[in-house]
This record gives C-alpha cells, structure tokens and sequence, in this order.
C-alpha cells in the first residue's frame, strides 16, 4: 500500500461526527502497533473511508499514511464508494443509517443505475486503471445490502421514510440524542405534519409550472408557510417523544431500586421521625409540609416560578391558587371526575388528554401545544414522569399539593427536578419520606 501525505487527503463535507474516545483507542492501537488497516482514497485523494484513523494518525504526530487507492469515475462513484464502506464497517445509528440509505438510492437514480432486485446489468467489475481499483456501479441495491445486514425491506422503508421527511432543522436537533438510535422515536417525529409537507410539495411543484412571478412567489410563500409548520409540529413530536422515554427509564428505575434498595448505599432506619401536622421535612433539596396545602403556611413556601404541578383533585377543591404559582398546572382525574372538575375551578383550561385510564386536564396562562401522538404509558408513576418530562428541566421547581404514594417526589429525586409537596395525613406524609430514604439512602430532616 503506497503511502500519502496527510496533508493532501481531502475530507468531505457530508462526514460523520467523529467520536472522541474511538480516536483515543485508535491512538493507542497506533502507537503501539502501527496502521493495522490502511484508510482508502480515490485518486484525486479524497476521503472514502477512515477518518478515524486519519484523525487519530494526525494527532500522533505522522505526516504520511497507508492508504489503499481506488479510482472513481466522478463525484457520484466516489461518495457511493465511501457510502458503501460506512454501511458497511460503521456503527451507525438509525438516523445516520437511514441517511445513507436515501442518498445511495438518491446518487444511482441520478446516474441512472436505480437498480432493482434480479438485475445483472450492474454488475461489479474489477477493471484496473492507473494502479487502483476501478469502482463501476454498484453490483448491488440499497435494500439488498440492507438485508445481507439484517435489516428488513420494512425498516428499510421506514428508514427512507426517516430521512426523507424529518425537517434537517429536527434532524441536527436530533443527532447525538438517545432518539437518533431508535428507528419507532423518528418514526413518529417524521411522521408528524405529514399533511403540512403534502402542502409544502404541492406549492413547490406548482411554483415550478408557473410563469408568472407573481404566482411563483405566492406559491413559495405557500410553501415556506407549510415548511415551517412541518418543522414545528415535528419539534413537539420529538419533545413528548423524548419526553415518553425519560418517563419510562425513570419509572423502571425507581421501581427497581425500591424493590431492591442500592447496596452501596447505607439505608436510613425506618420509622425514626413522628411527623406531625404542621411539620416542614427536608429531604435533601426538596421539602415536605404536613398540613392543607390551601393554607397560607404552604403557600408562602412555594417558590412562584415553578415549571410545573401536578395534583389530584381532593373532595374539595381549593387550589386554584396553582396558575399564579407554576406555567402549567396538571390535574389527574378519573374518567368520572373530569368533567366535573374543568367545570367549576377558574383555572384557564388549554386541553385534556386520555392517558392509560387516567384524564390529565392541562391549564396555563400561556399557550400549550397539545400532545399530537397517542402514549404509550400506563400508571400515576409513569404520567408524573412524563408530566415532569415535558413541561420542565433539571432542577426546576414543581409543585405536589398532594403526595399521595410520594409519586412526584420521587420522580423529582430521578429527575434532577426539586419537589415542593405537601400532604395532610401525618400517615401519608410519613409513608412518602420513608418511600424517599429507602430510594435514595438519605435521611429526612425536620
């Protein structure tokens, strides 16, 4: 293999983020051991395949690399080859994979080699010219390599449903997010405003049949309208997408640590406190007051900027006070109580949502988009994280006027989030701290 001048080898545009601690591995691998496996370029030396190692080799120092040389006819053969080696040899995730699966079908369209299953046309030939390998057309389809890398034709065209239809605004929202790896979280957020991209097509193609300028820029407007409401009903898709997740890792998380408390953690003795009413706990960052939360004693220990709270409508309601305390106020409610409960508190009211078996009325001051997509979540533990979830971020304030099994607080704790609770019965309110120091091995101070 001959050697090249680091220097003169050209990385394109369109390259993948690079990862640090493979870098890190492949310096080590290099000092030790030298270049194992040489990177390839085309004859015009760009880039085809091993930025990581060409990385990693200009870090050490080296001014000359292996490289193995293969010769590409134009721009188009050059970016498939290099396709090609990522399907092949990287660890993609399904964001990037469906990426490089529409565009290799993209570039063979464009050069009008879409080759279908059972075509022998496009066969690989091995032709050698100028000391390379010679890259002709593909010998295969995208969806058969798809397949000979386990993929199903299914995820294959759902992987080009991905990348076709996610904004590229979402996209780099995207990347580098546990969402990128999981084929059914795109799957939503590009299926979301689907009727305002048929809207932004239609507009394109009709600015492309018109003469008349006029026209033409009242069709572009059209489309720029759609575009931008596509790319914001996407955005929400993929905030209550990501939102779903974090819930039910947090959910699964408290369950199992409180069937199992952490063994590195030295437990708290049960039952050591006599909480009364009156009381005010402190467990760790949060606090915990015994008594009616409608009361001045707990309201003027809320913090008034709170992001969030998230109550369960008691016999008597009287806490409308929550709109002037937090953004959003959630309320959990039976089937049978929902109605009733919009109907006579003086909250503002934006919208409700069936969750599992459970109604969550969402009031705020401030406009709330509604959930688009259908929830895949069932229990009180799991739509207190994924009410935290959505509407607030680590270590904002929520707000539990009513502790019940110590749902919210406990969620707050998972969630970086700080929980002010409150709770009449002495008995609940003892239940939920100890339920906390079992969970977190902390003791709660009065």
């Amino acid at each position: 293999m001959p050697l090249v001048e680091i220097n003169k080898i050209t990385i394109g545009r369109n390259r993948r983020a690079l990862k640090d601690e493979k870098i890190a591995e492949l310096m080590e691998s290099i000092r030790a051991n030298g270049l194992l496996n040489p990177i390839t370029i085309d004859q015009d030396f760009n880039l085809i395949a091993g930025l990581h190692r060409l990385t990693a080799s200009r870090l050490l120092g080296l001014t000359e690399i292996e490289c193995r040389v293969i010769t590409c006819e134009n721009t188009d053969d050059s970016r498939l080859a290099e396709i090609d080696e990522n399907l092949i040899r990287s660890e993609l995730d399904a964001l990037e994979r469906s990426e490089l699966w529409l565009e290799r079908d993209q570039i063979l369209e464009r050069m009008g080699l879409r080759a279908k299953p059972g075509d022998n046309q496009y066969l690989h030939q091995n032709l050698q010219l100028g000391g390379g390998e010679m890259i002709s057309p593909p010998a295969k389809t995208t969806l058969e390599l798809a397949k000979e890398a386990g993929y199903t034709e299914r995820t294959f065209q759902q992987g080009k449903q991905i990348a076709k239809n996610i904004v590229p605004e979402v996209k780099e929202t995207i990347r580098g997010t546990p969402i990128a790896k999981s084929t059914t979280a795109l799957l939503k957020v590009a299926r979301a405003g689907s009727q305002e991209r048929q809207q932004a097509e239609q507009a394109e193609q009709a600015a492309r049949t018109q003469s008349e300028p006029e026209e033409i820029a009242q069709q572009a407007r059209l489309a720029a309208e759609a575009r931008a409401k596509q790319r914001e009903l996407q955005l929400v898709a993929l905030h209550q997408t990501t939102a779903e997740r974090e819930a039910k890792r947090a959910v699964k998380t408290i369950q199992r640590r409180v069937q199992q408390p952490s063994a590195d953690k030295p437990q708290p003795a049960a039952h050591l406190f006599n909480v009364q009413v009156g009381d005010e706990w402190l467990l760790d960052r949060h606090l915990v007051y015994c008594g009616n939360t409608n009361h001045p004693a707990f309201i003027h220990r809320l913090p008034s900027n709170a992001a969030l709270a998230i109550a369960t409508p008691p016999l008597t309601w009287n806490h409308d006070y929550l709109i002037d305390e937090a953004r959003v106020v959630a309320v959990v409610c039976s089937e049978n109580s929902i109605y009733s409960f919009c109907s006579r508190q003086q909250m503002p009211f934006r919208y409700e949502w069936l969750i599992g078996n459970l109604y969550v009325a969402i009031f705020s001051r401030h406009a709330i988009a509604k959930p688009t997509q259908a929830l895949n979540i069932e229990g009180i533990e799991a739509i207190v994280a994924y009410l935290i979830s959505l509407y607030t971020k680590p270590n904002h304030f929520v707000i539990a006027p009513t502790i019940g099994q110590g749902e919210v607080l406990l969620a707050c704790e998972k969630m970086a989030r700080i929980c002010f609770a409150g709770e009449e019965s002495p008995e609940r309110t003892a239940q939920a701290i100890e339920r906390w120091q079992q969970w977190t091995g902390k003791q709660a101070s009065r």
